[in-house]
């Protein structure tokens, strides 16, 4: 069977699957809930919550289609779209968002994989055909191989690595093809995956972010608005208790040109401030606030919890390799622990001016279809770059799979 007849095969059989939540078998465990269906098992910090009665006063975001409302239980209302979709192949990993309220995600203690890893890496490097660093401080493009394949042994490897380099870049790879359960399965193998407070996700599957531009009306349209760039630096919902990991970046439709994501090595950054001001900031904490987030998200989304603030060390450093990053993200960070006002703000832009003008530690992926990014949330930051305008059925497609990790670590300790 050739390829393009495989793939149209899987596409055929899930153009119209949507796990439905009431069959799933929630399982409580520290932090969370281990899930399984069809044989497959993961694990989420969510659980749907089927006595959730809709307020009566409920109106539809602005970027959301209208459906029936449960009288009682989660509804799942898709993005509206302005493109045609007929003859789209990715179909069912269409964006969407959930009306219901749950519960905050608890703190868990978060194993990583990568401490089983081979530090040579023989299993994974054995299966690449060719790898290339994207620059000598972050990123790796890699071909060859395809991580749909990649056994536990190769996948904790893999792990490490993405934590070494920050950033691998797949090309070419089935993994999008896969299901919804089985992209899961394997996420759940690097940590509790994420469910967003309100970013939309795949229907039935919100452990899958969905994001999907295909008008100016989006979440990421409204983070820039009024400003002078698209560019916003972060990590990935900083603001947990546990924050990401290990993470999936994939790639369904692109742009013709344009719409690159921009990725900085927080290790990097920190290796190069000078040693009094390193061991300054390693005696920070600085508040991570998700309210940011939502003044933008709002306007296009419902949200599933509240947002949270939690404190973080503003040098933390990896359980696996030791290394230690700057971790000061612009877009969530709303302070400095413990400093007045105005110091804060003066050690806060510059800590800003060194990670964002610093082209010594940036790189840029540019997407192609079937492309996946493997990025380590806790030594990278990254953000998209909106330069691309938006014709008749053009669109810029991505899911990403969100692994949790550990409670940051502080780089005082131990």
């Amino acid at each position: 069977m050739s390829t393009n007849t495989t793939i149209e095969t899987v596409l055929n059989s899930m153009e119209n699957l949507s796990l439905p939540v009431e069959k799933q078998e929630f399982t409580k465990v520290p932090g969370g809930y281990e899930v399984f269906y069809k044989g497959s098992k993961w694990f989420t910090g969510t659980k749907p919550n089927h006595d959730f009665i809709p307020p009566k006063d409920f109106r539809f975001p602005g970027n959301t289609t209208a459906v029936p409302i449960n009288p009682k239980g989660p509804t799942e209302m898709p993005q509206n779209l302005t493109a045609d979709y007929t003859d789209y192949r990715f179909k069912h990993f269409l964006a969407h968002t959930t009306l219901t309220k749950e519960h905050p995600l608890e703190e868990y203690d978060h194993i990583d994989c990568a401490f089983r890893a081979d530090p040579e890496k023989k299993a994974l490097f054995a299966a690449i055909s060719s790898k290339k660093d994207l620059t000598p401080s972050i990123g790796t493009e890699v071909h060859g191989v395809q991580l749909s394949l990649l056994s536990d042994t190769q996948k904790d490897e893999l792990a490490l690595w993405a934590a070494e380099r920050g950033v691998l870049v797949f090309r070419d790879q089935d993994f999008v093809y896969q299901s919804p359960e089985f992209l899961k399965e394997y996420g759940s193998h690097f940590g509790r995956l994420h469910v967003h407070s309100f970013g939309s996700h795949v229907k039935g599957h919100p452990e899958i972010l969905s994001n999907l531009r295909d008008s100016n009306n989006t979440v990421f349209d409204n983070y820039s608005a009024g400003m002078l760039t698209t560019t916003r630096w972060h990590s990935d919902m900083t603001y947990e208790k546990n924050p990401m990991g290990t993470t999936f970046l994939c790639a369904l439709e692109v742009p013709e040109t344009g719409g690159d994501t921009l990725y900085l090595n927080s290790m990097d950054a920190y290796d190069k401030l000078s040693d009094p001001m390193k061991a300054f900031l390693e005696g920070l904490d600085a508040l991570h606030s998700g309210q940011r987030q939502a003044v933008h998200g709002i306007k296009t989304s419902v949200y599933r919890r509240d947002l949270v603030d939690t404190i973080h060390p503003i040098i933390r450093k990896h359980p696996v390799t030791g290394r230690k990053a700057l971790w000061f993200p612009p877009e969530y960070i709303t302070g400095i622990v413990g400093l007045k006002n105005e110091e804060s703000d003066a050690i806060t832009a510059m800590l800003y001016s060194h990670l964002q003008s610093s082209l010594d530690f940036h790189t840029r992926v540019k997407w192609e279809k079937d492309t996946v990014v493997v990025y380590d949330n806790r030594m990278v930051m990254h953000s998209v770059v909106l330069d691309y305008p938006l014709g008749v059925n053009e669109k810029r497609h991505h899911i990403r799979i969100t692994p949790q990790a550990e409670k940051p670590i502080p780089a005082r300790s131990g």
